[in-house]
């Protein structure tokens, strides 16, 4: 495991907590530490696991908002501080985990599963349905499950029906907490479940994760939650050194499909693919194209049944699949180590002409997982984009390297990526 030198983490907290650098400093259960060495495979904590695991686990268990590199440990922190806490005799929801997507939620429930495989912990997934004959909320038992993993439509529906107790409840977990905190998210939802919570039950944990948080969700995070640990990297050192960036100027819409079949996925040793792209029709556009050439491709966008999403991912993280397609519904969280290349088919934005600064970093973070190699091509088309691109570079103090249209330069460039 190469990880990324997380070296500028800033711990801001007045309760003097001793990094972990062993599992075994944290004083954890034998089943939880059997399912971090047989399950997990791990070896010792990454830096980001070190310093959070012990404010997460030492009482008087303070909150905890939390930011670090895409693929540097985060879910462990949270899944394992969630597992920590739970009493598996009371048989009742005491840890519970917020997510925006039901991708994020499906892969957090797979990961807890699998470290808490030895526990008897029990867990449940609260997404929108996707099967026929499913109980609708008004109908379903109560919740039994120890941990509750989901989205906020469904935990707030399961709440209001009064099928998900709230009186046991110890932990409160924001994956991809920017996006769940922000005007245009989930704020309202995690709020009304926040309230709900602690009216109930004052004293609980609020552990807020995200590989970004930009200065709107500091400001009202401060508001929302008192007197929290806090740790945070400098934002020049979020985009992963190990991910090399390129820039590519495409004329036209079809020259943007010949760079991706011609020179990106013909030169190098390509493991899997993402393909970023902003609207369904594009997504369609490049399947095409791509499976006309050979390739095995799936496309995932938010117009697909939830089954169809679940099936498509699932077909991907097995490798059954070499390139995925996808809007911007996959590109928080979505953790697949085997891919190291992404294509920003269209750079995300805001309102058309402002560059959505997280996205990009989120895309960036779904190659070079853990410190592998990786490389993001950027396809440019006119004078807007380059503005957008220009905003980016800027912003996260990056200067993104122009690839002409040579093929020796897009050689070059996967070489200089390891690929």
């Amino acid at each position: 495991l190469e990880e990324p030198e997380d070296s500028n983490i800033k711990v801001t907290g007045d309760t003097p907590y001793t990094s972990a650098s062993r599992f075994e400093d944290l004083n954890l259960s034998p089943e939880l530490m059997k399912g971090l060495y047989v399950e997990m495979k791990f070896e010792k904590p990454s830096k980001i696991q070190a310093i959070s695991l012990p404010m997460i686990m030492t009482p008087p268990h303070k909150h905890l908002i939390a930011q670090a590199h895409n693929g540097s440990g985060k879910t462990t922190c949270f899944v394992l501080g969630m597992l920590s806490r739970v009493d598996p005799t009371l048989r009742e929801p005491q840890a519970l985990c917020i997510c925006p997507t039901r991708e994020l939620a499906n892969q957090n429930m797979e990961v807890l599963q699998k470290m808490g495989k030895y526990t008897g912990i029990t867990a449940e997934l609260a997404v929108p349905e996707s099967t026929r004959g499913a109980s609708p909320a008004p109908r379903r038992a109560p919740v039994s499950a120890h941990v509750v993993i989901g989205t906020p439509g469904t935990l707030k529906k399961w709440m209001a029906f009064k099928k998900l107790g709230l009186n046991h409840l110890k932990i409160l977990v924001f994956d991809e907490a920017d996006h769940m905190l922000a005007t245009d998210g989930f704020r309202d939802d995690s709020l009304k479940i926040m309230k709900d919570i602690g009216r109930v039950n004052p004293n609980f944990q609020v552990l807020l994760f995200s590989a970004t948080f930009n200065e709107t969700v500091k400001d009202f995070v401060a508001r929302t939650v008192k007197d929290p640990n806090q740790l945070f990297v400098k934002r020049e050192d979020l985009a992963l050194d190990s991910v090399k960036q390129y820039k590519v100027v495409c004329p036209k819409e079809k020259n943007k499909i010949e760079v991706i079949k011609d020179q990106i996925m013909e030169l190098g040793d390509i493991g899997q693919t993402i393909i970023f792209v902003k609207t369904k029709a594009s997504a369609h556009k490049v399947h095409k194209a791509l499976a006309e050439m050979g390739y095995d491709v799936t496309s995932v966008h938010g117009n697909l049944s939830e089954s169809d999403r679940d099936k498509i991912v699932k077909e991907f993280k097995d490798c059954l699949t070499q390139v995925l397609i996808a809007t911007d519904v996959i590109a928080r969280g979505f953790d697949q180590q085997r891919v190291n290349l992404v294509v920003n088919y269209n750079l995300p934005t805001k309102y058309d002409t402002e560059p959505d600064y997280e996205v990009y970093l989120h895309r960036v973070g779904r190659a070079g997982r853990f410190g592998r190699k990786g490389a993001v091509f950027n396809l440019l088309l006119d004078d807007g984009d380059k503005e957008v691109m220009e905003k980016i570079e800027k912003y996260f103090e990056a200067n993104v390297k122009e690839i002409k249209s040579s093929e020796e330069e897009y050689k070059s460039a996967l070489k200089e990526a390891g690929l």
